[in-house]
């Protein structure tokens, strides 16, 4: 996979698509709970999707197929975001639970290995170890402890990564056989069931009247459901665990620049640093791996 034509795009895709995410928590959590606001987006993407394919008479499903879209989607997107967004409710710094979600792509590619038989390469782990770094420069200034935090909040955000490490291991093995639309609608299905009944469980299934929830459902409908799920099982499909998910060290910078342009947030220069380093590790991840191709074929 080199930086050209689809490819290209599908990278770029994500990064802007899966740093959403983080506009859309903070654009819904200042008027509902967790559990509201990620019910009633499941809710509505998997209606939205299931509608389409139904149209098409596209949903056909081996039972194979089901059961492993059912488990990406309960991991990926309940887990996942369980563990994130749940932990930022509770006062987890935001930087934290971003730092934390970082290991994703070295956690991914440590498994790749013995889980997928993927090789990464000593360069490989160079970048990846280097965007590390990068993503604490660019949140450095939201770490820290909140001491009215519960102290078992802090294992939430390690639990959202394994979550998404597991879900990205399991599609990268046994998810390709399945459409992407026909993967996202069974994803969403889960994930709807779980959060309703979560929100059902603790009485906040209710819907708030102001319009802010409204805009933040949809955001996280087009831009974090379809976008950025979509880009990412997508660019597994085209590529190895390990280069894939170093594009996740790209989402914290361009996190930045949507926060600076939607809510006038300042932008250090210790962020900025932090964003170039980002930016040299994805490049290195992805550069070895085409140089090690090039390499074999001459």
């Amino acid at each position: 996979m080199r930086f050209t034509g689809a490819n290209t795009l599908i990278s770029i895709g994500f990064v802007l698509m899966w740093s959403s995410g983080f506009i859309g928590a903070k654009l819904g959590t200042q008027e509902s709970g967790t559990y509201t606001l990620l019910m009633w987006r499941f809710l509505l993407a998997a209606a939205i999707l299931l509608a389409i394919q139904l149209a098409r008479r596209a949903l056909r499903l081996t039972p194979r197929e089901l059961a492993v879209q059912a488990l990406v989607g309960l991991l990926g997107q309940g887990v996942y975001l369980i563990g994130t967004v749940k932990a930022v409710e509770l006062g987890v710094a935001a930087g934290t639970v971003a730092l934390i979600a970082a290991l994703q792509p070295i956690a991914s590619a440590a498994l790749a290995g013995p889980v997928l038989g993927e090789r990464v390469v000593a360069s490989q782990w160079t970048g990846l170890a280097v965007g590390l770094a990068g993503v604490a420069l660019v949140v450095g200034a939201d770490l820290g402890l909140n001491e009215n935090t519960p102290w078992w909040a802090y294992g939430l955000p390690f639990l959202g990564m394994a979550g998404l490490v597991a879900a990205t291991l399991v599609e990268r093995k046994a998810g390709a056989e399945t459409s992407l639309a026909n993967a996202l609608t069974v994803q969403c299905l889960v994930s709807a069931a779980l959060f309703t009944l979560l929100s059902l469980g603790t009485g906040v299934a209710a819907p708030p009247a102001a319009e802010g929830f409204w805009l933040a459902v949809g955001w996280f409908i087009v831009f974090s459901t379809f976008g950025g799920y979509g880009f990412y099982w997508l660019g597994l499909r085209r590529t190895s665990v390990a280069r894939m998910t170093s594009l996740i060290y790209l989402t914290p910078p361009t996190t930045m620049l949507w926060a600076f342009l939607m809510f006038g947030e300042t932008v250090t220069a210790l962020a900025i640093t932090g964003v170039l380093i980002c930016i040299v590790s994805v490049w290195l991840t992805h550069w070895s791996q085409s140089s090690e191709r090039a390499v074999t074929r001459n």
